[in-house]
């Protein structure tokens, strides 16, 4: 009997001893019973809290001075043409429509996944599309409907950017009219993302199929990495293969739960915040008015100023074709990730 009453007092004391700890802000650790019992979470478990800390094991708590507002997603769709600037075929060898469906899919999974953990982070989600053929355009539209996730979907005119991009690249050859398409669709992404926005921004092409803890991970890791280290950041989805074909030094940073490293080339998916994108807008711009070589050169010039992270591994595979030193990420499971998206 006495025995069973001190059981009791101790349990009692416990629960009394976690309320004080969690009135004052600590977090206590039984790494015996592998739980937090403050957060009521096993220490495998995801436990940050959105706008207030990131904690990872061992390294213990970061305080978030910089919290994420809002993120507006701008996913750049044309399901008529195939590849920008290569006839090679893709990974899977499917119609280019079956790769936007899967790469919307991800996508709204992940933000529907974020935003049950973080319900105080608004999510927009907006399609620029130019040409896609009707059907598809339904399609689009059944899956925005699906999500109830805040979104728009617009119609790319490229009669808006057209004439202030000049004809002859840098290469002394004529820009394409996929070119030209891809660059305007930017150009607009660009120009909602200083209308639209509050906070963060997410400009993604409709080729990148996400992990389904995609957006969790980049608005974690922001909020980490950003306090940390007193700075806006740009956050790229994708660990490019390009990545093993020099030897660089990296900076590694620790995420919420991937590692990241400093990075000096992108594609044109990218997130970051509105402040970057205020702070260089002549520089974005200028990647929408002239093709230069590489396309992405004012990019990299900003990445020499601003520091740009890609996790390891992969949050987001690239669906080009297999040998592409921009395309498929290594160690991820691109049938398992392509499979999980069919269901759209």
């Amino acid at each position: 009997m006495k025995q069973q009453n001190n059981s009791h007092n101790n349990k009692f004391l416990k629960k009394i001893f976690i309320k004080i700890c969690r009135f004052f802000g600590f977090e206590i650790i039984d790494q015996n019973e592998f739980y937090v019992p403050t957060l009521n979470k096993k220490l495998n478990e995801n436990l940050n809290q959105p706008g207030e800390k990131s904690i990872t094991l061992p390294l213990g708590e970061v305080k978030i001075t910089r919290k994420v507002k809002s993120l507006n997603v701008f996913f750049r769709s044309c399901t008529n043409i195939n590849m920008l600037t290569q006839n090679k075929a893709r990974l899977f060898n499917k119609d280019k429509s079956e790769y936007t469906f899967r790469s919307l899919n991800s996508i709204i999974k992940s933000i529907i996944k974020a935003n049950k953990i973080m319900p105080n982070i608004e999510f927009n989600l907006t399609v620029i599309d130019h040409n896609s053929k009707e059907s598809d355009l339904n399609q689009i539209k059944k899956q925005l409907y699906a999500s109830k996730i805040q979104n728009n979907l617009v119609s790319l005119n490229i009669d808006e950017f057209k004439n202030n991009i000049k004809k002859i690249n840098s290469k002394n050859e004529q820009v394409t009219e996929n070119q030209i398409s891809n660059m305007s669709n930017i150009h607009k992404s660009l120009l909602l993302s200083k209308e639209m926005s509050k906070d963060l921004v997410y400009l993604v092409e409709d080729d990148y199929i996400h992990q389904h803890d995609s957006i969790e991970e980049m608005i974690f890791t922001y909020e980490r990495l950003s306090s940390q280290l007193n700075r806006e950041l740009i956050l790229c989805p994708s660990d490019y293969p390009y990545l093993y074909t020099k030897v660089e030094s990296s900076n590694i940073f620790m995420g919420s739960k991937k590692h990241w490293r400093t990075i000096g080339e992108t594609l044109c998916t990218f997130l970051t915040s509105k402040e970057i994108v205020e702070k260089h807008w002549e520089k974005l711009i200028s990647m929408c008015q002239f093709e230069h070589y590489p396309f992405e050169k004012p990019l990299h010039d900003i990445y020499k100023i601003e520091r740009c992270i890609s996790p390891i591994p992969s949050l987001a595979i690239h669906c080009t074709n297999i040998n592409s030193i921009f395309g498929l990420s290594p160690n991820v499971d691109w049938e398992k990730l392509w499979n999980e998206n069919k269901s759209y």
